[in-house]
């Protein structure tokens, strides 16, 4: 009598019936795993609270103004000092979150929605509709981000919502050549060959069949990019193109600082503010990225 084939009469390990994680899963045990993605989590639910809460965590109302407390140094009463107007520091900073972080969000969402559709279409159907997009997008990327978003907040006027459309002008780009190389590949997977043997039409194979497939680079691109759009939302109101001066804004903040120098607090705080949010950002995409590397993944 023949001896079986060792692959049938092996037995098999636990280890190997173990189930292969998804890409949520994974996400989650290897922020357990990465500290320096955990501290970037934890700052960012920490500022979330924080604006949220402003109105309640906030010690003074961050409009007011009190002319005889104008431009004191940190202390008990103002834990980061007054401004120039008398306003507590620390308050307006704490509020400042409120339209940063807002402005951020409306910035990657934005883009990512624009590129997303640039990209899926470019990549998906190919010939002239893949030239004429990505030549478009070629364009805008040919310019410095920071001067393109400049002159597109110049032109449209100083306001907050004329800011967001200014970076997101710079951003979305970038996600239309991710989502193209994404469907490009996806789209060659045999699961998607056989829908199109079977007659699934093509708009769903394209929005229900590859573009879930693209999910997991565009999230770590999403994340680091909440980081970039808050400096860049920042540097715009530093440079006057952002809210009116009166609008408690971590850039314009830093700018109203500039003039005074040796009241070093004024702009302190909320370059803290800003410091943290985007390292916070920054550690939190390289984890995620970490997490869902399909490298990495198969070793857990």
């Amino acid at each position: 009598m023949a001896n079986p084939p060792a692959a049938l009469a092996a037995p098999v390990s636990p280890a190997n019936m173990r189930p292969q994680r998804s890409w949520l899963s994974a996400a989650v045990y290897f922020l357990r795993r990465n500290h320096l993605a955990l501290v970037g989590l934890i700052l960012v639910l920490f500022w979330i609270v924080i604006t949220l809460a402003a109105p309640v965590v906030a010690p003074y109302d961050p409009y007011k103004q009190a002319i005889p407390e104008r431009l004191q140094p940190p202390s008990a009463a103002h834990w980061f000092g007054t401004d120039q107007l008398g306003r507590d520091v620390l308050s307006r900073a704490i509020f400042g979150g409120r339209i940063s972080l807002p402005a951020a969000l409306a910035v990657v969402v934005a883009a990512g929605i624009v590129g997303t559709i640039v990209g899926a279409l470019a990549g998906f159907w190919g010939g002239v509709w893949d030239e004429v997009l990505m030549r478009t997008t070629d364009i805008f990327m040919a310019f410095p981000g920071i001067i393109l978003s400049m002159a597109v907040a110049a032109a449209l006027g100083p306001n907050i919502s004329n800011a967001v459309i200014a970076i997101v002008v710079v951003l979305w780009p970038n996600y239309a050549r991710i989502v193209r190389s994404l469907v490009l590949t996806v789209k060659e997977n045999e699961y998607v060959l056989a829908g199109r043997a079977i007659g699934v039409k093509e708009g769903r194979l394209l929005w229900r069949t590859i573009l879930p497939n693209c999910l997991a680079p565009g999230l770590v691109m999403a994340t680091l990019d909440l980081g970039n759009a808050v400096l860049a939302f920042s540097g715009l109101s530093f440079l006057g193109l952002g809210p009116e001066p009166s609008t408690p804004e971590w850039g314009r903040m830093v700018s109203d600082g500039i003039a005074f120098f040796d009241q070093w607090w004024i702009s302190a705080c909320p370059g803290l503010a800003i410091f943290t949010i985007v390292m916070a950002f920054n550690f939190l995409g390289d984890g995620l990225r970490d997490a869902l590397d399909p490298r990495l993944r198969r070793q857990i």
